[in-house]
């Protein structure tokens, strides 16, 4: 499946003909449903709404398909459930600091316009329950009726993330799979270095769900582990704001499904360790400076090229979108290839 890559990148971004809801301002939320084979396969992006490279991988993928003769193994070995943007009015919010043809993302750009919903308010945790349980949004009840459209359980979901910044890409799993991950892991680990980056590695000791596997793995997160580490901290109110992901939302429906959340980097920060801990004093520190570099730009206290200027010496930089592209496809495809032989 991985050969496809270059084929997809170079589609065009084609938005789904399907409406299957609209969002609490009113836009529409596409959807596509794709090939015939018996291996069900839930793909979704812009849960937050600051991560725009999965809607567009998305939309490339879902023109890839289209354009395939529907005897093609794609169409014929698997059945796409895809929902390429689920949050439009994040995607409307956010257009300010990016465009469809953007390369790479300008740090300055982002920390001026960029704006992400807050627990609450986070798409992501805001499924429904179950059957007659509403979610939190409409947003989140109709890709929830869009799931329960296919009438059996899936055998892969993949939630399409990214981060502000990172020492690189980070690969999450289901842990109900963490012993079922090999093939996942070999895969991405040897793309990622074929592309010359650094896994992101840390070690979080199951805070929100978050395990680490191995170096640059880790389990994703749970709404169930996010209520438990705000109600420890004695803070009902935010606990309450946590409900299920798209990823126990599916678990949810049946079946044991593979569920895996990519977290690709916008930028990448220069001299994070090899592995951190928890909370990590270099990670803070860059942390603090993006919140200095983003309140100056916001109060408008120096001109915007010149905090430009401060990021680019810093060393950060930004990762190219085709790269993230690329590995998020790496581990689409790594994961089916771990569910086929599952299967066996």
């Amino acid at each position: 499946m991985f050969d496809y890559i270059d084929d997809i990148l170079d589609s065009p971004i084609k938005i789904p003909a399907e409406t299957i809801g609209y969002s609490r301002e009113n836009r529409p939320i596409h959807a596509a449903v794709m090939g015939n084979g018996n291996i069900q396969i839930s793909l979704i992006g812009g849960c937050h709404a600051d991560e725009p490279v999965g809607p567009r991988f998305l939309r490339k993928l879902h023109a890839f398909l289209g354009s395939l003769n529907p005897a093609h193994e794609l169409l014929e070995n698997y059945r796409w459930w895809i929902v390429p943007h689920v949050n439009p009015d994040g995607e409307a919010v956010n257009k300010k600091w990016y465009s469809d043809n953007d390369k790479t993302f300008d740090p300055a750009d982002y920390l001026e316009s960029v704006e992400r919903e807050l627990p609450g308010d986070d798409i992501e945790f805001g499924f429904p329950c179950g059957p007659g349980k509403p979610g939190l949004r409409p947003e989140n009840d109709a890709v929830y009726r869009f799931w329960q459209s296919a009438g059996t359980a899936f055998h892969l979901h993949a939630s399409l993330h990214g981060m502000m910044v990172a020492a690189g890409p980070w690969f999450l799993v289901e842990k109900e799979w963490t012993h079922r991950s090999r093939i996942i892991r070999s895969l991405c680990r040897v793309e990622t270095a074929k592309m010359g980056y650094n896994l992101h590695d840390v070690d979080r000791k199951g805070e929100k769900g978050f395990s680490r596997i191995s170096k640059g793995f880790c389990t994703r997160p749970d709404s169930r582990a996010m209520r438990a580490f705000f109600l420890d901290r004695g803070d009902t109110e935010t606990a309450d704001k946590f409900f299920p992901s798209s990823m126990e939302a599916i678990r949810g429906l049946g079946g044991d499904p593979l569920t895996i959340v990519s977290e690709m980097p916008l930028f990448i920060l220069p001299d994070l360790p090899g592995k951190m801990d928890w909370p990590d004093p270099v990670w803070e520190k860059w942390n603090s400076k993006l919140r200095e570099w983003k309140e100056r730009i916001r109060n408008l206290r120096e001109s915007k090229e010149k905090i430009r200027r401060e990021i680019v010496s810093s060393g950060i930089t930004p990762m190219p979108v085709n790269h993230q592209m690329r590995l998020q496809w790496r581990f689409i495809s790594a994961a089916v290839k771990q569910v086929e032989a599952d299967k066996k």
